[in-house]
């Protein structure tokens, strides 16, 4: 954690889709937000549990985390 005129910088130390990745964000809702899926339907799983949408605002990320994020795919 760095602190810098009263302002304090977490970065965390993820894994997102198998590729390692440093974060801002503390809750998985957060963390959305931060790599752009935005308002998009998708489902996220945190260590290998599956996280709800309702539970995303809750659900605190911590340095080691593996998170997944499937997005649908259309097509045939």
């Amino acid at each position: 954690m760095t602190a810098v005129a009263g302002r304090t910088d977490v970065r965390l130390e993820i894994v997102v889709n198998g590729e390692p990745r440093e974060a801002r964000a503390a809750t998985l809702a957060a963390l959305l937000d931060e790599l752009g899926y935005g308002d998009q339907r998708v489902a996220t799983a945190i260590n290998g549990d599956f996280v709800p949408e309702r539970a995303r605002p809750g659900t605190t990320l911590r340095t080691g985390d593996h998170v997944e994020v499937v997005a649908p795919r259309q097509g045939g």
